[in-house]
């Protein structure tokens, strides 16, 4: 298969007890042609050590002068990217050995660009590591409708796509989106998905590409509190772009199941962080 340049870009921000393992899962892929960009939201602790311990021409260790925050840092991920294809992994996440190979084998193959997002299930890892869960569509490996996806997400109340690392996104589509919006900051990553689907379909491989570490500093736990709300917000946002065809009733059930989840996730978390 021909390898086009692809662009995994790690944003990490006091990352350094999990970075290394991050990285591993990336410079282990069986897909080569790759370019590592580590940037560091000027982090107080010895991240820049960790990811020096890696001896990988592909690896570029940047670190701002200023810390940009999560947006900001996500966003100057966006810039730096030079390759054909792009992905978002947060430092505490995993890639599957055969992640990118397989993403980008769908893309490659669709030659007419009708497909804006090819996404994997991924499992949900506990902080010892220990497999929690493993979350999916419950539908074959193959394309699905960027309305279709967006409905199923929002009538869910919740992000069946996956965190960054899940997708792969043509860099060309990207440059069109433009930056991340964290207006709803739990969302931040469906806000993108559901932007890029309205540009083609999504592709579902219905394999374990990634895999989502809940962590007690994540920033997803630390603003647990505001999920159900943000979620609510960026739907009716959505809602009222016809593109995505979302109605009322879908966004009254996301509103239900959204706030079912919040607590779902308040006992989990609850519970894998007690003291």
């Amino acid at each position: 298969m021909n390898q086009p340049l692809v662009s995994i870009c790690i944003p990490t921000y006091r990352g350094a007890e999990f970075i290394g393992t991050t990285i591993e899962s990336v410079v282990s892929q069986t897909y080569a042609n790759l370019e590592i960009i580590v940037l560091d939201d000027n982090s107080p602790d010895t991240t820049a050590a960790e990811v020096g311990k890696f001896n990988d021409p592909r690896i570029t260790y940047l670190r701002n002068a200023a810390n940009l925050g999560p947006q900001g840092n996500w966003n100057r991920c966006l810039a730096l990217a030079k390759g054909k294809y792009f992905k978002l992994l947060p430092h505490d996440d995993l890639l599957s050995p055969d992640c990118i190979a397989n993403q980008v084998q769908v893309f490659e193959a669709d030659t007419d660009e009708k497909i804006a997002l090819v996404f994997g299930a991924r499992k949900i890892m506990r902080p010892d590591n220990r497999v929690l869960m493993e979350r999916g569509l419950n539908i074959p490996a193959g394309v699905i409708s960027g309305s279709e996806l967006v409905k199923r997400c929002v009538r869910s109340g919740g992000n069946l796509i996956g965190e960054p690392g899940s997708g792969l996104l043509r860099k060309k589509l990207v440059d069109v989106l433009g930056p991340y919006d964290a207006t709803y900051p739990y969302v931040i990553d469906m806000n993108y998905w559901f932007r890029a689907l309205a540009h083609g379909s999504g592709f579902y491989t219905a394999q374990n590409d990634s895999a989502f570490c809940i962590k007690a500093g994540s920033w997803s736990v630390a603003i647990g509190k505001k999920q159900h709300l943000d979620f609510v917000g960026m739907a009716n946002a959505f809602r009222a772009d016809a593109r995505y065809g979302l109605t009322a009733l879908d966004c009254a059930i996301g509103n239900v199941r959204a706030r079912v989840n919040t607590v779902i996730r308040w006992v989990m978390y609850r519970y894998l962080f007690a003291a």
